[in-house]
């Protein structure tokens, strides 16, 4: 069943001297949150047309154990012995059992040639009595580790931690290569100590391959920077249920600049239909990152779902615990979530916890940020990106979106359609996480950035709200409604990003923020939002308090949002009604649906 929340849409049109007509997105309601919950049996794509200006994905992998059958035989597997000979021996639709605790070297699993009736099951031979249900996320507990310090507690076993998974030790400097028709299913995937491996997976000319329930890592003090790479030509692949950690480049001393925990898009051939659900995720510079470096096509129809994407503190100088890398140096720590490359994506229902700056970026949580990288990829772009229902939390900024120049001055292909709703920020850092501290930075150079809607965000920033740097045409399209913020005084709301007198924010942020609005957009809205503190005026169509009490914010401190909601009586909590309260465009509260956000991630931490 199709999602109300892409079969329905609200029309509005925009006058300001002009008339603007777009698609606001649906009314919000909690996402549904099982795996195939938008793609049927058969791979039947549900996920609806569009969400506000944005395309969703038309294309879907079902990865469910009753849509990507094993019929065959049950082929036990000698511990320490040849998996890759065991695959080529199998048929298609056989399942190879490899012993708990077992380990096994691998560099390359051929591929079989198989079809979507008769998948190769590479799985423990656990039985599926002591694995997590199917569509459970498995931990490091079914690999014997209890706790990982810094990170969150974990699911255990019955009975408690114990060697359950089966042990692949990747030998290849570029990642283990996998074959097609293939599902990997309670496996343990690691480097040698001392080996120097750049990736553990790289699914190179790879199609229809699931990875379910696999603990992905690199041993404990080794830099090894990415996890599961898709290039050249990977096809229908899925990372589902999966615990993805320890990830990390070093600064200074390190072999690496740029940890991934999943990711890709390089290559001659187009990566595409591609699902990640239910994962945590964890790297010193990207969780997920799509684009970067030479590519002739842009990576298409991506799935990302109930994904807590995470860094622990522990990582970070100066908080408790911190323990430098066994180089004496901190690690590299980018952010959670990019694109440079990618087309058609929905970011839904995902937990996006602790980045800061301090190396090359800044600590935002999210970057929609097309990169033509070493003028070697002028096909890249960033088009049809949805962000909806997600929770945001200890970082030093939420959003940068910019179509800028790469350092050779090259330009990307195109970069706008962004659809962001439903989104709840708070426990915003700036200075003392070596960033901004604000709701999004707006960069455009060539080509002009397009359609930005973001409608029914909560976000409680130190900083400024958007900060601007545009010194070619005016930004097309640009709508900010229905929103509850709360800005730092240190900067006016809408500030300058840079780029020198020419642009349009530097010269009029000192006229306020109407005056920067019409500098920088042609056609925008800038309405229906309930702001408080900040420098200086918005726009008369806005509500502006003081403190969070005027705002009648049901429990604020700082920017530290124990309670977003607001106040529709006075109560415990609520001293007064908030003036946001039903007033909306759609007539719901101002800010982010908080009931809807908290259903979508229940589970995800």
């Amino acid at each position: 069943m199709k999602s109300t929340l892409t079969n329905s849409f609200n029309f509005f049109c925009l006058v300001s001297a002009f008339i603007v007509c777009s698609t606001l997105p649906a009314l919000a309601t909690a996402p549904p949150t099982s795996e195939n919950a938008y793609c049927g049996k058969g791979n039947v794509a549900q996920f609806g047309a569009k969400d506000g200006v944005a395309e969703l994905p038309k294309a879907c992998y079902y990865t469910a154990l009753d849509g990507t059958p094993s019929p065959g035989k049950q082929i036990p597997v000698a511990a320490n012995s040849d998996l890759a000979g065991a695959i080529d021996r199998a048929q298609c639709g056989d399942t190879l059992l490899l012993p708990a605790g077992a380990r096994f070297e691998v560099k390359i699993l051929p591929s079989k040639n198989c079809d979507d009736r008769h998948y190769i099951t590479v799985r423990t031979d656990t039985p599926d009595s002591k694995l997590p249900p199917e569509g459970t996320r498995i931990s490091p507990a079914w690999g014997g580790v209890a706790s990982l310090p810094g990170r969150p507690p974990f699911a255990q076993p019955p009975g408690g931690p114990a060697k359950l998974l089966a042990t692949l030790v990747v030998l290849r400097p570029a990642g283990a290569l996998v074959g097609d028709h293939v599902r990997f299913i309670g496996i343990e995937w690691t480097t040698p100590p001392s080996a120097n491996i750049g990736r553990i997976l790289s699914v190179e000319h790879a199609d229809h391959v699931i990875f379910d329930r696999n603990w992905v890592h690199p041993p404990e003090g080794a830099e090894v920077g990415h996890g599961i790479g898709f290039f050249g030509g990977s096809h229908m692949i899925a990372v589902v249920n999966s615990y993805i950690s320890g990830l990390n480049c070093i600064a200074m001393a390190g072999k690496c600049t740029d940890a991934t925990g999943v990711g890709g898009g390089r290559g001659d051939d187009l990566v595409s239909i591609l699902k990640i659900y239910n994962n945590f995720i964890e790297a010193s510079g990207e969780s997920i990152l799509f684009g970067g470096g030479p590519s002739k096509t842009v990576p298409t129809d991506i799935e990302i779902r109930r994904n807590h994407l995470f860094r622990p503190m522990l990582w970070k100088e100066g908080q408790p615990g911190y323990t430098p890398t066994a180089l004496g140096h901190p690690y590299i720590v980018k952010n959670h979530f990019e694109l440079k490359s990618a087309m058609r994506v929905l970011f839904e229902a995902n937990l996006l916890e602790n980045s800061w700056g301090g190396y090359s970026q800044n600590g935002y949580a999210m970057l929609l940020t097309p990169k033509n990288q070493g003028g070697e990829c002028p096909v890249c772009r960033v088009n049809d990106i949805t962000i909806r229902f997600v929770r945001i939390r200890n970082v030093a900024g939420v959003l940068a979106t910019g179509n800028d120049l790469s350092g050779t001055g090259a330009a990307s292909a195109d970069g706008g359609n962004y659809s962001i709703h439903d989104i709840f920020a708070d426990d915003l850092h700036d200075q003392d996480y070596k960033g901004p501290g604000n709701f999004q930075v707006l960069v455009s150079t060539r080509p002009p950035v397009h359609d930005i809607l973001i409608d029914h965000v909560t976000a409680f920033v130190t900083g400024a709200l958007i900060t601007i740097q545009n010194v070619g045409p005016k930004i097309a399209n640009f709508t900010l409604t229905n929103s509850v913020f709360s800005v730092g005084d240190r900067r006016p709301g809408l500030a300058s990003a840079g780029g020198g007198p020419e642009s349009c924010a530097g010269k009029n942020q000192k006229l306020g923020s109407e005056a920067v609005l019409r500098a920088c957009f042609d056609p925008y809205k800038f309405d229906k939002n309930l702001i408080v503190g900040g420098r200086g005026s918005f726009p008369k169509e806005n509500i502006t308090v003081g403190s969070p009490e005027a705002a009648g914010i049901r429990d604020l401190k700082g920017t530290l949002g124990k309670d977003p909601r607001l106040c529709h009586e006075k109560g415990p909590g609520c001293s007064k009604v908030s003036p946001g309260a039903g007033a909306a465009s759609d007539g719901r509260d101002m800010g982010a649906d908080i009931d809807a956000v908290e259903a979508a991630i229940a589970g995800v931490e």
